[in-house]
């Protein structure tokens, strides 16, 4: 068993934000194209503190079938949100991926998973952002919510980006919007950063705009959302069943998206059916179909799947392996593993 701490996969990652684009797009065409097997997640969860959850992720990611593709991975994240941790000085998720041999099934390489996991959906909303870009070059951005998925969706975006020079921040702790834009002053120096009073200023500002919330239940109205923004959806549950089903919607996997009081979730119930969804991203990325209506709302709704953090764990296993990073531990399994 290989064991890479945070520390290991940050330095495997850092300054890779194409690569691991390149690993999640390859993902998501995989699932297309049916070379995957994916169950539902899991959701663990408290009848004392319903805020809280652990969720598990396991997944099978295929390949191509040619002599020169990678091979297929197999494993599983589980990962823990427990959004009181933030007052604590905490990190509001923690997560563990185990990949397995797909020759015997033993568990051969344990990774810190929460690294992985920030990055692999923030790969994900920029690689949705310029896949969906309008035709004019994208400047701005706006990021709903202060935390580390929207710095990870920041640095994402400014790799595939070119134009992005400016950033609108909102953050119901304006404290916590002032650490994120000195934090962006340290580490993007350029982008010129902005944080906003009001949530209504903040989404009239860009026609790019990232939900990154810890929100269980609706609360936004999209209303001051200039003509054909796209939203990138992350944290699932902030608009209300009437604002997606008046968006084009593009989702990672209808299925998976549409379980566990998503709003797209609760529009289908409301509905009755699930017509409100227009595409799929690896459906867009291996047609080259394009839905971005310079009228309308679009909302790009990614539940999260588990191949996409088995395919930036590969990848994080591949390069550690080329660098010789990670505790091997031979006997994990017992004398006779």
């Amino acid at each position: 068993m290989l064991i890479l701490t945070a520390r290991e996969v940050r330095q495997v990652l850092d300054g890779a934000e194409h690569q691991v684009v390149e690993a999640v797009s390859r993902a998501y065409r995989l699932h297309a194209a049916g070379r995957t097997a994916l169950p539902h997640s899991l959701f663990l969860r408290f009848p004392e503190e319903a805020r809280n959850r652990i969720i598990a992720l396991p997944g099978y990611l295929g390949n191509t079938g040619a002599p020169d593709d990678r091979e297929p991975v197999a494993g599983i994240k589980w990962i823990s949100s427990f959004p009181g941790n933030l007052a604590a000085g905490l990190e509001r998720a923690s997560a563990a991926i185990i990949l397995n041999s797909m020759r015997t099934g033993h568990p051969e390489v344990l990774l810190e998973g929460s690294v992985i996991s920030a990055r692999r959906t923030a790969a994900s909303a920029a690689l949705a952002a310029a896949t969906l870009a309008p035709r004019e070059p994208q400047t701005g951005a706006t990021l709903i919510g202060c935390g580390v998925i929207n710095f990870e969706v920041l640095t994402f975006l400014r790799a595939l980006l070119p134009d992005l020079a400016e950033v609108t921040l909102f953050d119901l702790d304006p404290a916590r919007a002032q650490a994120f834009a000195d934090r962006c002053a340290a580490r993007l120096p350029g982008l010129k950063t902005t944080t906003a009073d009001r949530i209504e200023d903040a989404l009239a500002a860009h026609r790019l705009v990232s939900l990154a919330t810890t929100a269980a239940t609706p609360h936004l109205d999209p209303a001051p959302c200039r003509p054909g923004t796209l939203l990138l959806h992350l944290s699932l549950r902030d608009l209300a069943p009437e604002t997606v089903l008046s968006s084009v919607n593009i989702v990672d996997d209808g299925d998976h998206v549409c379980r566990e009081s998503t709003s797209l979730h609760l529009a289908e119930q409301q509905a009755g059916h699930r017509d409100f969804i227009a595409d799929s991203i690896g459906a867009i990325l291996t047609g080259g179909r394009h839905h971005r209506d310079p009228e309308a709302l679009t909302v790009f709704s990614p539940f999260g799947l588990g191949v996409l953090d088995l395919a930036v764990a590969d990848l994080v296993h591949r390069r550690a392996q080329e660098q010789g990073l990670g505790t091997d531990v031979p006997d994990f399994l017992g004398p006779e593993g």
